[in-house]
């Protein structure tokens, strides 16, 4: 009998509110982040928040969630950032 995968499958859903609060939801781990730039993994891919006065109010990896704070000026998802992780943490090995 096949094991079944533990890892919880969130649905990714975005809330964007007055460019000013970001909430984030299927968000697996937290990568950089800073006062201009939070780069995160979820379940879509990689997703990149770029801004000002950046602030993470909320984080709850166990429920899959992020709140962001600040001006928000863009949200991108980049698959090139998946992918140098890959290479980096296989070079490692």
């Amino acid at each position: 009998m096949p094991m079944e995968d533990k890892a919880p499958k969130w649905r990714h859903q975005i809330n964007l509110i007055d460019r000013e609060e970001l909430l984030v939801e299927g968000v697996h781990n937290l990568g950089s982040y800073d006062e201009r730039e939070v780069i995160m993994e979820t379940e879509q891919g990689m997703l990149l928040v770029k801004g000002e006065g950046l602030n993470i109010k909320n984080l709850n990896l166990e429920k899959g969630n992020i709140t962001i704070d600040g001006l928000i000026k863009s949200i991108t998802y980049d698959d090139d950032i998946r992918q140098k992780k890959g290479l980096l943490e296989r070079l490692l090995k």
